[in-house]
């Protein structure tokens, strides 16, 4: 059976940066446009040029893509011709082969917002895409609020539509501007609209999420017609979002009706690269990934409960929708207080520990684990620091080095320009192979600026680590996460410390205390020691087991 061309719309670059507190630098939306074409959208909208100089320049130096770069405006204004209108100039002038413009259809938007009649807005759609197709571009229109214009006046909406259509519009998008039309209120305007001549291969989807239904009602419209399906990276967008790309595309992909009727461009070798898009996005835009978000979240193939873990131990498919590798995501089988044996035994052996059932260090494992989670410990994420309590319950437990003080002392003074200025300085004493070293280590970094007591410490501790410090070089912190568990003058401090080294590998530890700088210490040696695991063989480590006496 053929399948039908269905075109993915992507719009992060202009309806994500609505979403409050996201503002694109020129070089990062460059950046997101060209990781969107390598994914295989069919078109990119860029922004509108004209409306701050941030798009303008975008489009000045677009790069060039694959997919259909497309320039974002709205309809000339009434009174004036589409030739003689400086703002849908300024759209054109941006020379993208496609150009999409934004029009009322909600007759009451038409009288009240744009206080005009209701002809005239009707000549204002029709002359507009006239203009775009006249110059060879291929012309969307954006039929903004449509879902609750059809609902109020389905004539008037309608009468829209077919403007824009009859004009030349290659593409004609329904938008549930306020995000409040459920699926089947979707589903059922969509064929309405088929019906009354609109053909589907001309009609696109565009939701937006404020009953977090905006993928739901992206997926009934393609069922009910639509071809054209416009959403954003990660769900950005103005209030609660847009429809998710990142949840859209594997769902037409990988899921039925969808995969077998539909080819969207997108292979499933690009495919395997969207959860490092997704997580790309979140990093340019300086935010924690939501952990929980479909297909591509850290936590989206998460096995916390014993009997998950040992049914997932059997098959994957037990309590997996889909292989977690095929949206480049990775199955965790994280260590709480939740785990059972079987999960304990399963995160052992993806650690390169193998150890049989009824072992009754499994049990001491356990135990410790939930002891410490008691405390206000998290293995969940801090998979490291659980690998170091299991080998030191196993035996499998080198000492590398022994802390036997520190001390770090944080100071405000003014500087040489009369400025208050904070600087922190760190003092570590390890024993390394029965000799002392002391390391005094300050938080200047190479542009003069202070970077906090945490730092001067991990600065102090890699000092000098005698013949591991060669080990440890390549090896750098990329994220601190701090959380208080518990509140008023009892607070403790859970500090989680993310690290990677030369060869790409990630890990991640934690401390905990009600000492801020203790607990970053404490995660700080599970980082190093960690490391030290993975590339010192034990032979070299006094006092350590060979690798099968040690088993």
């Amino acid at each position: 059976m053929s399948k039908e061309r269905l075109y993915i719309y992507d719009t992060t670059l202009r309806d994500g940066q609505q979403t409050q507190g996201v503002q694109f630098s020129t070089s990062e939306k460059t950046r997101i446009a060209e990781a969107l074409d390598k994914l295989g959208v069919d078109y990119i909208e860029g922004g509108w040029p004209g409306a701050n100089p941030t798009d303008s320049a975008f489009f000045e130096t677009a790069p060039k893509t694959r997919a259909r770069l497309t320039a974002f405006g709205m309809t000339k204004r009434a009174g004036r011709s589409a030739e003689n209108d400086d703002v849908l100039a300024a759209v054109m002038n941006a020379g993208t082969g496609a150009v999409c413009l934004v029009g009322k259809t909600h007759d009451f938007h038409v009288t009240a917002a744009l206080g005009i009649t209701l002809e005239e807005n009707l000549e204002n759609i029709a002359a507009s895409i006239a203009h775009l197709v006249a110059q060879g571009r291929e012309a969307l229109f954006d039929a903004e609020h449509f879902f609750d214009g059809y609902k109020a006046n389905p004539d008037y909406a309608l009468a829209c539509l077919k403007a824009a259509h009859a004009a030349g519009a290659r593409w004609i998008v329904l938008c549930d501007t306020n995000g409040g039309t459920l699926p089947e209120e979707i589903a059922r305007i969509v064929r309405a609209v088929i019906a009354a001549g609109i053909p589907g291969e001309n009609l696109g989807i565009h939701t937006h999420n404020d009953t977090e239904n905006a993928v739901a009602g992206s997926l009934a419209a393609i069922e009910a017609g639509v071809r054209q399906v416009q959403g954003t990276l990660n769900g950005l967008g103005e209030r609660c979002g847009n429809a998710n790309l990142t949840s859209i595309i594997p769902t037409l992909l990988l899921k039925e009706p969808f995969a077998s009727a539909f080819d969207t461009g997108i292979s499933h070798e690009a495919l395997k690269g969207l959860t490092r898009i997704s997580r790309m996005l979140d990093d340019i835009l300086n935010r924690v990934p939501m952990k929980q978000a479909p297909y591509v979240g850290a936590s989206a193939f998460a096995h916390k409960a014993g009997l998950h873990a040992s049914a997932i131990l059997k098959d994957p498919t037990t309590y997996e929708h889909i292989d977690p590798g095929e949206v480049g995501n990775t199955r965790i089988i994280p260590m709480s207080n939740q785990a059972g044996q079987s999960n304990l035994r399963r995160r052992l052996a993806e650690a390169g520990l193998e150890v049989a059932p009824g072992d009754p260090a499994l049990g001491r494992i356990l135990d410790r684990v939930k002891a410490r989670e008691d405390e206000g410990y998290a293995y969940d994420t801090a998979q490291a620091s659980f690998e170091l309590i299991a080998r030191e319950e196993l035996g499998q437990m080198p000492e590398f080095f022994e802390v036997k003080r520190y001390r770090v002392t944080v100071e405000r003074r003014k500087n040489k320009r009369n400025r208050m200025v904070s600087f922190s300085e760190a003092v570590v004493v390890i024993k390394v192979d029965g000799q002392k070293h002391m390391s005094v280590s300050d938080s200047v970094d190479e542009s003069g600026s202070d970077r906090g007591p945490v730092n001067a410490l991990s600065k102090a501790l890699a000092k000098d680590l005698g013949r591991y410090s060669a080990i440890i070089d390549d090896m750098r912190l990329t994220d601190f996460k701090v959380r208080i568990t518990q509140g008023g003058t009892e607070a403790v401090t859970r500090v989680i410390i993310d690290s990677i080294d030369g060869q790409g590998r990630r890990w991640s530890t934690v401390g905990v205390s009600p000492n801020i700088v203790d607990a970053s210490f404490e995660a700080l040696l599970d980082a190093i020691r960690w490391k030290l695991v993975r590339d010192v063989a034990p032979g070299e480590v006094p006092g350590s087991l060979p690798p099968a006496e040690a088993v």
